[in-house]
């Protein structure tokens, strides 16, 4: 599993999963059909930039971005109204904020917006087609 996490580009993620099914495919028959049939999925990574690949590959976004207010509504318990509870966890979220990592390579998401390809990490050029 790690190799096909950590591989350095498709073709060797490819070949690591190739090489978990045959080790693993008796074994954990399930496991390994969830990994090759959704393998596109998995390996959708590898066509954004390689800066951008530790925040792609994180397995939990949304849970890491709300423990603070989930701690904090635990322990409250009865924030009152609904509109108390909202402006509570918008003031937590809010302050959390303040200790989330930046994107890496930051300067490269107009690119993506804009539909830039890029192929293992690196940006393709475009060929220019004559008219």
């Amino acid at each position: 599993m790690q190799e096909i996490y950590n591989a350095e580009s498709r073709t060797h993620a490819e070949k690591a999963i190739e090489a978990f099914a045959k080790t693993y495919g008796a074994k954990f028959p399930k496991a390994v059909a969830k990994i090759t049939e959704h393998r596109d999925e998995l390996l959708a990574f590898y066509d954004f930039p390689a800066e951008h690949w530790i925040h792609l590959r994180t397995t939990n976004p949304i849970e890491s971005t709300f423990s603070t207010v989930k701690l904090r509504t635990k322990v409250t318990r009865d924030a009152g109204s609904p509109a108390a509870a909202l402006a509570m966890v918008f003031k937590l979220v809010e302050s959390a904020q303040a200790r989330w990592r930046a994107i890496t390579g930051a300067h490269l998401v107009p690119l993506v917006r804009a539909g830039a390809r890029f192929e293992n990490g690196i940006l393709l050029e475009r060929s220019e087609v004559a008219a």
